[in-house]
C-alpha cells in the first residue's frame, strides 16, 4: 500500500459525547483512541495534512450538541491541534463530512488532495458515509479500521447486532463495495513512514 506524500487524515468526531455510554450503549475497540492518537502523530510529523471533524447535533439530548460538553474534542485531539502541518476543521450536522463547513471536498482539490485516510467515530455511521461519498467523488479511500468505533445497534424487525458485528459488515460493504481500502493502523502508519 502506497500513502501519498499528501494523503489527507481525516479524523471523524471523536468528541467527549461519545464517552456517554449511558446513551450510546456498548461499544467496541477499546484500543481506537491510541490507533487514532498515533495516526494523527505520524501525519504531523510528516508534515501531511490533517482534517478534524465535528458533529454538532440538532438533535435535543444528544451528547454531541452545540453547547454540551460532549460537543468538544477528546483531550487526546484536542492537545494535538495546531502541532502540525496544513489543518482544517470541518463542522457538520450530517452523517458525511464532505457535508460540512467548510466545503472538504473543494479544499481537497484546492490542494491537489487525491488520497484520504480515514480515522473516528461510528465505524458504521459518519466514518462509513464520509467513505462511500468520498469514494464516490473519486478519492483513493482509506480507512484505518481498527482507528475506528461504533456501538451496539438496533435495527428493523427488532434485529439487533453488537458493535462488533456492525463494524465487520461495515467494512465488508466498503471494501468489498469498492468504496475503499480497509486496513489497519499498523499497515498504514507503515507506508506513511
Amino acid at each position: 500500500m502506497e500513502i501519498a506524500e499528501n494523503a489527507t487524515l481525516v479524523v471523524v468526531d471523536v468528541q467527549q459525547g461519545f464517552e456517554e455510554l449511558d446513551f450510546w450503549g456498548p461499544r467496541n475497540n477499546p484500543g481506537a483512541d491510541d490507533n487514532i492518537a498515533s495516526l494523527i502523530d505520524v501525519w504531523q510529523a510528516s508534515g501531511r495534512p490533517v482534517v478534524f471533524v465535528r458533529h454538532d447535533s440538532t438533535q435535543p439530548g444528544s451528547p454531541l450538541r452545540a453547547g454540551h460538553e460532549g460537543n468538544g474534542f477528546k483531550g487526546y485531539v484536542e492537545e494535538r491541534r495546531g502541532k502540525g502541518g496544513a489543518e482544517l476543521l470541518v463542522t457538520k450536522d450530517v452523517n458525511s463530512a464532505f457535508y460540512g463547513s467548510p466545503d472538504l471536498d473543494a479544499w481537497l482539490k484546492g490542494a491537489g488532495i487525491s488520497q484520504i485516510v480515514l480515522a473516528g467515530i461510528q465505524t458504521n455511521m459518519c466514518v462509513e458515509t464520509t467513505a462511500r461519498m468520498g469514494g464516490n467523488l473519486g478519492y483513493d479511500v482509506v480507512v484505518a479500521f481498527d482507528a475506528t468505533y461504533t456501538f451496539d445497534l438496533e435495527g428493523p424487525f427488532g434485529w439487533r447486532c453488537g458493535a462488533d458485528e456492525v463494524a465487520r459488515a461495515s467494512a465488508v460493504s466498503l471494501h468489498g463495495g469498492g468504496f475503499a481500502r480497509v486496513v489497519t493502523t499498523e499497515e498504514v502508519v507503515d507506508a506513511a513512514g
